[in-house]
């Protein structure tokens, strides 16, 4: 399938590309717990953001700039320490808001949807799986003898994207229904959002240690 517009092995791709994006990862559960703690507005700016730093990415792998860090080690590891410390600071943020910080009585589902955008962006731009991903096994599907390789690249790309929309869709869907349930339940939150935290701090204890 597409084959006559340069995509190599379709199907293999797609399956994989299910099976990668199903792994859970920071941006997976960033999404998520934006959909928890703001509802379907929060958690679709979240998954949004994440749609951008995706195609930013697909492009610079195209561009060759992915491939550059990745084979450059100095870049990769600032691309990762970046990513390893956004994660600790997300992570500590949420333990901190849930243990220290008295209830607010604003709407943070309003006050935070510019944070949430840009958090959720930043998350996505320094994640080094997602750059592995596209120079490793995103560019592997592109006959690079076809006369126009950016058809395929557009083809595996939309691809990518539209299990991403169904993916993030689940996920905000489901956290949305999960803040209905649980908005009175202030002890399941704080149990919930401290797991998430520590998770995040997990995330960036093993992107520092990672291996170049």
């Amino acid at each position: 399938m597409f084959a006559e517009y340069g995509v190599i092995s379709y199907w293999s791709y797609l399956i994989g590309a299910i099976f990668i994006i199903l792994v859970p990862g920071p941006n997976t559960f960033f999404v998520l717990k934006s959909s928890i703690a703001g509802g379907l507005k929060n958690g679709y700016v979240a998954a949004s953001a994440v749609f951008i730093g995706d195609a930013v990415l697909m492009f610079l792998a195209y561009a060759g700039v992915a491939t550059l860090i990745k084979t450059t080690p100095l870049l990769f590891n600032i691309v990762r320490y970046l990513g390893a410390f956004y994660l600790l600071y997300l992570g500590c943020k949420m333990l901190y808001s849930t243990f220290v910080q008295k209830t607010r009585q604003q709407n943070e589902q309003e006050i935070h949807k510019g944070d949430v955008f840009r958090r959720a962006l930043v998350l996505s731009l320094t994640n080094p799986k997602a750059i592995l991903f596209y120079v490793s096994f995103f560019v592997q599907f592109i006959d690079i003898n076809y006369a126009s390789p950016g058809t395929a690249f557009f083809i595996l790309a939309s691809t990518l994207e539209a299990i991403s929309v169904c993916y993030f869709s689940f996920l905000v869907i489901s956290g949305s229904y999960v803040t209905q349930w649980v908005k009175t339940r202030k002890k399941i939150t704080r149990i919930g959002n401290s797991l998430i935290g520590l998770i995040f701090v997990g995330f960036a204890a093993r992107l520092a240690t990672l291996q170049s």
